[in-house]
């Protein structure tokens, strides 16, 4: 299985998981945290990508996090 990426989609106001290469979502959600769990259920070994939406003290936005 390739990465998984949680983003977040401005356009639809949406989180979204996809597949290194592949622009199709494979779930998508409100919340990154809704989508962090739909991930766990279809893919249970794989820790997705997570892109930082705010600012906090271990990164910005715009940098990636291991789930």
């Amino acid at each position: 299985m390739s990465n998984i990426y949680i983003e977040h989609n401005k356009t639809t106001k949406e989180y979204e998981a996809k597949t290194a290469g592949n622009s199709t979502p494979i779930a998508t959600g409100l919340t990154q945290k809704e989508v962090e769990d739909k991930v766990k259920i279809l893919f249970p070994h794989v820790k997705p990508d997570v892109e930082r939406v705010k600012h906090t003290e271990k990164g910005v936005p715009g940098e990636w996090r291991k789930e």
